[in-house]
This record gives structure tokens, sequence and C-alpha cells, in this order.
């Protein structure tokens, strides 16, 4: 169960006089003070249990305060940056910023953080991280580039992992967005690639992390409206290299999707996330509290005058900007239960409960703020139980997720898999894939409504898996008609035997293109294929597809004159193509694929005739295509080759002609294949000629050997 108490007003003035709220909300070293700088010139202090402020001050008029202020733990005094350069120390007694202790720094701040156990870090808006020490030891000294450029810093966390320091900040540039990870034991800084959102246009507008033994969950709310969680590995495998990690749905529909501002994500504890924002499109926005482990809605609280879109949580209070007012919201979160996330727990149940939810803190894995509020007794409890859990043997991840898949869910099994994908590879690593891919199919097979396709994807993308380690993935997947998972493994399995690629080529040429367009496909090999050619463009094709030929010297008159009759049909089936784009990728996936003739042409005897003649259409059309230019290559990546397209041509006719020739639809396109085949005879006997004309030539040359300076030859050829 989860709860939010009544709320209250901390300003009783309007704060600031930016439009987007404080800069921040930041612990001092009382654990119920906290210091609140707003988007001008000035920081206050306040104590929340007295909801007023202990002191405020403010830098002098014409200067603005670039960054929030933080306290120095260690020292117990208090730091900003104005101006983005000029950096200010100052304690309690100070009146006046502008007689502080001040520091004028060489380039601009993105950040200061300061938590309990370590001294403050600066971050520089180019990605360079300082310890404050060393940084005011040499104010001047240069700092380094480490983003590239355009790259923007987006949001930024300092948390302890294993007592030591850690920092992590996100970046974006057009519309990509990385991970930097700074640890200070190593002096090791790991950049990552975040595939962000499921929607082509989705925007991240909040993050949040927390820490889970080997592994920093990064959590994004998009602008689709719902949470996703990447995890980080602690001990990168390969930390100098930029490593992609991918995200799995935590949260659907947290918030509406046409929501652009006033969103926020905050992490509270291992089970539960506070979102702020509008839940539905027409609706006012709200603070909810949200259960991760079971997917439900624990709380949530209207907020009338909106908000800015800001969230920030200390101990147990939420702070956010109310209208023009910051306002501190008490929450309570009780261990995680089924029946607490269906709101049935009944209190008093457990007498540990309460004593438990407020002892960690998933932010700083240190639970600073947070031990003033625990009794004797549950402090007890707690030692006890680090006692239990610290005997106990680590289970390896692979055992884990070998475990999950025989009696967990999907999402679990997912969970499983994602840790066990980021940590470093062992030599037995495809051996392990390749039991997991068993397990999953085995399971299907007992329970055929499990499925977990988004594991099998990850599955595949690892590069371990052949057709012969696992042949039940394909013919799973033939049977859920998964065309998404079929088309990575035609690219990437290579000895998949010809039945299962014309079962493939079955489905593809069968589904409909209603359910292509809700699948996703990899369009790469696709480039601009549902344009059309010019008319113009045409009639010069037929020049070239001649290659010299005269078409008066055609023999076959009947064929030339009623595709004479109807010029507008011959148009249209020569300038579209006859395929969705969709479609056409996982068509090329076929061409790609390895095959024996001879055991791949009896199972193409098995295709229905319609669904040759269609892919007959589109492989002569990929043809028109390749002759547009002088390589004869199609534009795009990894796109099907010439002899690709000609080979599947002739195997497609070689199996099925006698049956194809009887189909009105497929005459014309035999006609056009007739007369490209007898073009190419033509110029190829042609050649022929001009071959044996040349090698007399090249004999003549090696006869006269004795030339003077300056000679005139004259060469007959008959």
């Amino acid at each position: 169960m989860a709860a939010l108490e009544e709320g209250f007003t901390l300003t009783a003035v309007p704060l600031g006089s930016g439009p987007d709220g404080p800069l921040g909300v930041e612990q001092s070293d009382k654990t119920d003070q906290f210091l609140v700088t707003d988007s001008g010139r000035t920081v206050i202090l306040y104590k929340v249990s007295d909801q007023k402020p202990l002191g405020s001050w403010s830098v002098k008029q014409g200067q603005i305060i670039t960054c929030p202020a933080v306290c120095n733990f260690q020292t117990g005094e208090y730091i900003v940056v104005h101006d983005n350069k000029v950096l200010r120390i100052w304690n309690n007694e100070d009146v006046n910023l502008d007689k502080v202790f001040k520091a004028t720094l060489s380039a601009e701040v993105y950040r200061i953080h300061s938590i309990q156990g370590t001294e403050p870090l600066v971050l520089f808006k180019e990605g360079a991280i300082r310890g404050l020490e060393a940084l005011l030891a040499e104010p001047q000294q240069k700092i380094e580039t480490v983003i590239s450029d355009e790259e923007v810093i987006k949001w930024t966390k300092f948390f302890m992992v294993f007592r030591h320091p850690v920092l992590i900040f996100i970046t974006e540039k057009h519309g990509n967005y990385f991970a930097y990870v700074q640890k200070f034991n190593s002096r090791i800084l790991s950049k990552y690639t975040l595939l962000l959102g499921q929607e082509e246009k989705s925007v991240t507008q909040s993050f949040s992390t927390s820490v889970h033994r080997k592994f920093i969950s990064l959590m994004s709310l998009s602008s689709d409206g719902c949470v996703y969680e990447t995890l980080i590995p602690v001990h990168p495998s390969d930390p100098e290299k930029n490593q992609r990690v991918v995200p799995s749905l935590l949260l659907k529909s947290v918030v509406s999707g046409n929501a652009r501002s006033g969103v926020a994500l905050t992490i509270l504890d291992q089970d539960h996330v506070a979102v702020l924002g509008p839940p539905l499109s027409a609706s006012k926005e709200c603070l909810s509290i949200w259960n991760t482990k079971f997917q439900t809605l624990q709380t949530s609280k209207e907020l009338p005058q909106g908000t800015s879109g800001q969230l920030w949580y200390h101990g147990e209070n939420l702070f956010m900007l109310h209208g023009k007012f910051l306002t501190v919201i008490p929450y309570k979160c009780e261990v995680s239960s089924l029946a607490g996330a269906l709101g049935k727990l009944k209190h008093g149940q457990d007498p540990d409960i309460h004593a438990m939810t407020h002892f960690v803190n998933w932010e700083t894995s240190q639970g600073y703020g947070l031990g003033s509020q625990n009794s004797e007794q549950s402090k007890r409890i707690l030692r006890r139980r680090k006692i239990e859990v610290s005997v106990q043997p680590e289970v390896p991840p692979s055992t884990q997720l070998l475990a999950a898949v025989q009696k967990d869910s999907e999402k679990h099994i997912e969970v499983e898999l994602r840790k066990f994908l980021a940590v470093k590879r062992t030599p037995d690593f495809h051996t392990i894939i390749g039991d997991v891919v068993i397990g999953i199919l085995g399971r299907y097979k007992a329970e055929p409504s499990f499925y977990p396709r988004n594991c099998l994807m990850q599955l595949i993308q690892t590069r371990v898996l052949s057709y012969s380690l696992c042949p039940g993935l394909m013919e799973s997947a033939l049977e859920k008609t998964d065309v998404q998972i079929l088309q990575i493994c035609l690219q990437q399995f290579p000895d998949i035997p010809e039945s299962v690629t014309c079962a493939c080529l079955k489905i593809f040429l069968s589904i409909g293109d209603d359910s292509l367009q809700e699948t996703d496909i990899n369009m790469e090999s696709v480039s601009d294929y549902t344009a059309t050619i010019q008319d113009g463009e045409i009639e010069q094709q037929t020049e070239i597809l001649q290659n010299g030929f005269n078409p008066e010297e055609d023999n076959c008159e009947n064929c030339a004159q009623e595709l004479i009759e109807k010029p507008q049909a011959a148009t249209e089936e020569s300038t579209s193509c006859p395929v969705t784009g969709k479609r056409a990728a996982l068509l090329n996936a076929i061409l790609h694929s390895a095959y024996s003739e001879t055991f791949l042409l009896p199972h193409l005897k098995d295709i229905p005739a319609q669904h040759i003649t269609l892919f007959l259409q589109y492989l002569y059309f990929l043809y028109l295509k390749c002759s547009e230019n002088a390589t004869m290559t199609l534009p795009g990546i990894h796109p099907p080759t010439l002899n690709q397209i000609m080979d599947w041509i002739c195997l497609l006719l070689d199996a099925n002609f006698t049956v194809v020739v009887m189909i009105p639809e497929a005459k014309r396109l035999l006609l056009s294949l007739y007369k490209f085949v007898k073009s190419q005879i033509s110029i190829c006997s042609e050649l022929n000629k001009i071959e044996v004309s040349f090698r007399e030539l090249q004999k003549l040359n090696q006869e006269k050997t004795n030339r003077e300076l300056y000679s005139i030859e004259v060469l007959e050829l008959f």
C-alpha cells in the first residue's frame, strides 16, 4: 500500500521570477532542513517541520543563479554557481553573498552534486567532472570536452554504489539519448547508447535512477505516457566501448500521451515510483504513486492549479511547484505485496512492515535522512536480515535466468534476461543462450499462451544462435505468424532448411497488409521502393533492356499487338511496386537466405500460383530499379543484388511455369520477361561476334613487334 498525506505550502509568497519554477530542492546537513534555489537570484533555507525559512541569501542585481545550491556535508557549508562560471561558498553566519568566498572557473558549470560520505562533485556542461577540492586548488584549470558537438546534458544523478561515488548523466543529440557513467574508484567513464521509447516520435521527458546490486536501474518517462526501465551494469564487460542498452516497458499509460510538459518521474523505493502529470488527456494534473512490481496505481492526488513538471523527494516528503507555490506532500509506502497492491492489506497485519518501509534509500543506497525516524527494534530487524542475506551464496545470473524460464512470468524472465546479458560474456555464453531458448520453447509447447516474444527477440539479437541449435524457434514463430522474428532469423541463421525458407515465403506473401502495418519490420534493405518511375524513364528503360535489339525484328507479333492495345495497364504494372514496403523488406530477407537449388525447387511448387505471380512481379520491379543506374545496384543498406534477383526469377519459373502460364493475371508479366530474355540473347550474340574480331586484332598486335617512333596503321575488319 502507498498513501499521499495532506500537503502544505512551504513558501508563503510566490517563489522566484522564472517561468520554470525552482532550480532545485536539496538536502541540508540537518535532516529537516532543505535548500530551495529559485530561478532568479535567491537561495532559501527552510525547516519543513516548522514550515518557515531559517535563512535567505541573494546574488546582486544583474546576476542570476544558474544551478541549484547544495550543502557540503563534510564542512556544513553551502555552494552555488551564478552566471555559469562564478562559484560561491558560504555558511549560516554569512549574510551577503557578495562578500563570501568566490572562485571564477574556466568553463560553464551544469550542476554541483553533493551527498553524504564524499566530497562534492562539479559537472561541467561539456561533460567533464571535477572534485570540489581539486577545482578550488586551481579554478582556472583547463576543462576538457567529453561529449560531442551539439550533445546537450539533460539529466544527472550522483549516488553511492558499494561505498564508491558514481555519477551518471544523460545527454541528447538529434533525438538520440546517451548515458555516461563515471566511477571514481576506477576513474572509468563508460558510455551507453539508450534506445528509449517505442514510438518513432517519442521523446523522453523525465529520468530517475536506483541501485540494485550489480545494476543501475534507469527509469524514463516517455512522451507516449509509458515508463521504461533500462539496466546499466555497474561493472561493464568493456568499459571503453560505447555499448547499446535496450529498455523494457515497466508501466503503461501512467500519464496522457498528449502531455508535452508538466510531467516528472522519481523512484521512491524498490517497488514504488511517483509520477507527476495528467493521467488522461482531458484531466487535470495529478501526483500519483505506482507499484512497479504489480503494475498497479496505489494512490493519486489532483493538482488543480497545475505544476511545472518538477518533482523532488527527500525522506518521506515530495516537493513540487503547485501553481506558484512550493508545496510539500508527505507520503507513505509499505512493503510491496499482492494484497497491498490491490488495496486489501489490513493495517497491523505485519508489525515489521512500517519499520522496513523507511529504512532503505534507493537513490543513494546509504539511507541518510531516514535513520532518525526508525526505532531501535526496526534497526535490529534490519541488521538481522542483513546477516541472513550476507551468508547466502550469490546465485549466478545464468542460473537465475534458467530457473525463471521454467516457472516465472514473462516480465520477470525479461528482467532476468537483461541482467544476464549485461554481465561479461563467459566461454559457455552461446550454450546458455541455447538452453534458455530451448527452455522457453519447451514451456511454450506445454503452455500455448506462454510466448515471451520480447525475450526471444533479445536472444536472437545476441547473434550466437542458429537453426540447428534451436530448430523449434522458427517453427513456433511460423505457428504464431510472427514475421518479425522470422525476418531476423532469416537474416542471421546460416543453416535454415529450404522447407522452412519456403514456409516463411508462404507467410510473407499471404499475410494481410493490415497485419503488417501493425508489425515492427526492419526496413534497412528497402529504400524508396514504393515510389514510382516516371513515364519517360520507363521508355528509356525499355531501350536499355533491349540492349541494341530492334523491337521491329520481334517475331512475336501477337504479343506486341496485345501490349499496344493496353498501354495504360502496362504502365501501371511497370511503374509501381506491387507490394508494400514492409512486405518488400520481408521478401528481401528471403532473397538473402542461403539455399540449394535441388532441395528448394520441390518446395516452391507448393506455393499458390497467385502468390508466385506476385513474387515474380516484385522481382521484375526490382530488376527495373536496378537498371536505373550504371552500377546495376539497388539503394539502401544491404539490398538484394542483381544476381539474387535473377536467380530467384529462374527458380520460380522452373518450379511453376506450367501453372503460372495458365493464369491470365500473369500473362503480361510473362510477355515482359520473354521480351527481356530475347533481347539479352540477341545482345550476347552480337558481343560474341565482336569478341572474335578483337581476338584477331590481338594476334596482329602480337606479330608486329618492330615499330618506328611514329607510324600509321590501317586495320580492316570483315
